[in-house]
């Protein structure tokens, strides 16, 4: 077998290989019905046990025994940006936004394009270096939601607390966080992640959302765009990504095998901590991009003296079996994505890297 890549891509991202193989046994003949899993119905009662023990699984893994609904949904978490707000932001009322990166401002923008959105707290006038204090937010008592994303991708930071919105829901896009650290997720009215980072493959994004808030049944909109619709039918008004919700069925059985949420989080902390360490032990030749009490366990981003020392970094670690340490376009840098299907070893391996390249042209 062809050496594995040091598989940092910030998604579509690593995947357990142990859950490769056991969908790779099944691939072409799924329990013995003499088809593979992407060829039959949606409607098969094989598939429909699929979809509801993916639902419960996360449901458990959430801490969530009652009270929510698990959709899967297409378009990734980008449609949720717009569909969140068509939903449930009705006239009169204004979207409340917790702006603290890329895709938290991208949602923002759909808000205001559907309807009156307001910015609960920004931190991009610090260039997104340390996120907002409890007492930096400031919510509109008319808002319909508050919406935040927990976990910021790009930038490489994370909230260490859940912020207190009274009566008002909160919505969370948790892409790429979702499930590598214990949240009380009841405090969340809506939680909703694009699968490709912590759950399994593009291509499903799955919405967890209160039955209080899916009593809201928006006539104005359409049918398919209607999260009441979606629930009212299991998820099954429209044909799923069948193989995409099989395949995180698969991670979600493997993160339950391997100690749970609170055992990826120990694990997330020890893995980011070997990165972070190389980064702080530099002498200043590696330089964080986020404040320390705002680092993300997922996403560790970081410069080096020049751009032209991270082009060669970049080019060496691919010579090395690295994949993906490139920082987002937007911003430059490096980027390493440590979700929680990433090994320790390959961390460790980063970490040696960052060390050796830093002897080599500090």
């Amino acid at each position: 077998m062809t050496k594995r890549a040091y598989n940092f891509n910030p998604g579509p991202a690593a995947l357990p290989l142990e859950v490769l193989q056991q969908a790779q046994e099944q691939f072409v003949d799924y329990n013995g019905i003499g088809m593979s899993l992407m060829e039959i119905s949606h409607r098969s009662k094989e598939y429909e046990a699929i979809n509801s023990e993916t639902q419960q699984l996360l449901l458990e893994l959430l801490g969530l025994e009652s009270g929510y609904q698990v959709l899967f949904m297409g378009g990734g978490a980008s449609t949720q940006f717009a569909t969140i707000p068509l939903n449930f932001l009705k006239p009169g009322k204004v979207g409340s936004y917790i702006i603290t990166g890329s895709f938290s401002e991208k949602a923002y923008d759909e808000g205001r394009i559907v309807g009156e959105s307001v910015i609960a707290a920004s931190n991009k006038e610090g260039k997104w270096r340390s996120l907002p204090k409890a007492s930096d937010i400031t919510i509109d008592p008319n808002s319909a939601y508050v919406h935040m994303t927990t976990n910021n991708t790009i930038e490489g930071s994370q909230f260490s607390y859940i912020p207190e919105t009274g009566n008002i829901p909160l919505i969370g896009d948790m892409t790429s966080g979702i499930l590598s650290r214990p949240i009380d997720a009841k405090k969340y009215a809506m939680i909703y992640a694009g699968a490709q980072k912590n759950l399994g493959p593009a291509g499903v994004t799955v919405a967890v959302i209160s039955d209080e808030m899916l009593k809201e049944e928006p006539k104005h909109i359409p049918v398919i765009l209607r999260y009441s619709n979606h629930a009212k039918n299991s998820s099954l008004y429209n044909t799923p990504p069948v193989h995409s919700i099989y395949m995180m069925n698969l991670v979600l059985k493997w993160i339950k095998n391997n100690g749970g949420v609170a055992a990826m989080e120990k694990k997330s902390i020890e893995k980011s901590k070997l990165v972070y360490d190389a980064i702080d032990g530099s002498g200043g030749f590696y330089t964080g991009n986020i404040d320390a009490d705002s680092r993300s366990i997922m996403n560790m981003t970081f410069r080096l003296p020049s751009e032209e020392l991270e082009k060669k970094f970049v080019k060496e670690s691919e010579q090395n079996n690295f994949v993906g340490l490139a920082g987002h376009r937007s911003v430059g840098g490096i980027r390493a994505s440590a979700y929680i299907p990433v090994p320790y070893e390959a961390c460790k391996a980063l970490a040696d890297f960052m060390s050796d390249f830093q002897k080599r042209n500090g």
